[in-house]
């Protein structure tokens, strides 16, 4: 079966980034860390997009500190999806802090080709897409 995935993968130009355990994503794979610029860069500016064409605040961080990693994991099978929690506090253009958390889910991005980030920030989910209190990404 996998033979046969990778020869239609390399049929078709599909990348394929990693064929090992999810475990492995915590162990020095292509995983980000909490406190990975990429990571925090990708928060902010998605932040940005969400406040001018949802929220309409005017709002905008300008720095995470300190990003801590609270707990990662894969599940109890083989072909759980490997996930990182994260958080920190938001320093917003308004002068407030607020607290944000963050999740990093390994091989859920568009195709499962790469890794999905889900983010949250204390007071700021009005439609509660993250559950109350962000319990979503905690």
């Amino acid at each position: 079966m996998k033979s046969l995935f990778i020869a239609l993968a390399s049929t078709f130009g599909i990348a394929l980034l990693s064929l090992s355990s999810p475990a492995a994503a915590f162990t020095g794979g292509n995983f980000p860390a909490c406190d990975a610029p990429q990571v925090l860069s990708y928060i902010q500016k998605r932040f940005v997009w969400t406040d001018t064409h949802l929220l309409k605040r005017g709002l905008a961080i300008e720095r995470i500190e300190p990003a801590q990693r609270n707990r990662s994991g894969y599940g109890l099978h083989h072909s759980s999806v490997p996930r990182l929690y994260c958080h920190g506090m938001a320093r917003m253009n308004d002068g407030h802090k607020r607290k944000i958390w963050w999740l990093i889910e390994g091989g859920m991005g568009f195709a499962g080709l790469r890794d999905n980030l889900e983010f949250c920030i204390s007071g700021l989910d009005p439609f509660k897409v993250h559950g109350a209190w962000c319990r979503s990404v905690r």
